[in-house]
């Protein structure tokens, strides 16, 4: 009885002591640890990896960032510049013989309204000074406020067309034969110069400094960027469209919004004129003594002056930035 006990015990240490030599030992053989290893070792490389490349692209992102904001900021704003943003194909020299006819048309008016030779001098300086910049001006926010409106329905035409397989050169040829105007010629200078030699990228800081606005940097900006660290185009394209089309209902709201104070501003700025005329119809002589007398006169200037500075005041409230 004692034996079988002893023999007992001992098939069951061996049995423990084979069950703990296969665990321990089983891996090795198997190669499961080897595997393992493998695994571990391919997880560590590829956690390194994607690490390394997180930071490379952001790395590249920032240089083209970088690259894009010193070309744009080494811009010089010349009188062919703003004759190109106004949408006009003019020279310099046809803008100078322009200034010059407004000049003398409009010296010329007023010196047969007043017949005071100091006062045509002040028109006919004024008339080809500021004339012809306050023209370029009013035709450059016309333009792009149009070109503003459009882009995002061009923005969505190249998504669709990368989408559909469609390359990006090809898209931009799409919108420059079918677009409205101005962005019909304005995709057309891009693909012009595409054409010369330039890249994209070049061709598109090119667009923003004929149209110098948010909208068309941001655009710019991804395209840029795509051209020189690759990307998911069409859905940087698509959350673009999305973010100007946004920008343009907040821009209305604001706009809806502030047009009772614009109303308002309107209206005390004009108050003024309307007293005065209403006076003269009823009183002339009452009145003429502002332009009569040399106090009258004094106070004129300043009414005026401090007239103009409580509208530029009232403007500068009212207007708001989206």
């Amino acid at each position: 009885m004692a034996g079988m006990n002893l023999a007992i015990a001992a098939g069951l240490s061996a049995f423990t002591a084979a069950a703990v030599a296969y665990a321990v030992f089983a891996p090795y053989l198997s190669g499961e640890n080897r595997a393992a290893q493998r695994r571990k070792a391919v997880s560590v490389v590829i956690s390194a990896g994607s690490r390394t490349a997180t930071v490379s692209r952001r790395e590249q992102v920032a240089k083209s960032l970088k690259e894009v904001e010193a070309k744009k900021a080494g811009t010089k704003v010349t009188l062919e510049l703003k004759i190109a943003r106004a949408g006009l194909d003019w020279s310099k020299q046809k803008f100078y013989a322009v200034s010059g006819v407004m000049a003398l048309c409009f010296g010329a008016i007023i010196l047969v309204l007043t017949g005071n030779p100091l006062i045509a001098a002040f028109a006919l300086f004024a008339g080809g000074g500021g004339l012809p910049l306050w023209l370029l001006a009013f035709l450059r926010k016309r333009r792009i406020a149009h070109f503003i409106k459009e882009l995002p329905t061009a923005i969505d035409i190249i998504t669709r067309g990368i989408r559909a397989g469609i390359p990006l050169g090809d898209c931009f040829r799409i919108i420059s034969r079918e677009a409205e105007e101005p962005i019909r010629s304005e995709f057309k200078q891009v693909v012009e110069a595409q054409t010369l030699g330039l890249s994209l990228g070049e061709a598109m800081i090119k667009m923003y400094e004929r149209v110098p606005v948010a909208d068309v940097n941001f655009f710019a900006i991804v395209i840029s960027i795509q051209s020189s660290s690759g990307g998911n185009l069409s859905e940087a394209l698509g959350n673009l469209s999305r973010v100007l089309r946004e920008r343009k209902k907040m821009a209305g709201k604001i706009q809806a919004m502030s047009m009772e104070a614009k109303a308002s501003g309107g209206i005390i700025a004009a108050l003024p004129f309307i007293v005065a005329l209403l006076t003269y119809f009823a009183s002339p002589d009452y009145v003429s003594l502002l332009w009569t007398t040399d106090m009258g006169k004094v106070a004129l200037v300043i009414s005026a002056f401090w007239m103009s500075l409580g509208v530029f005041t009232m403007k500068k409230m009212i207007s708001f930035e989206v």
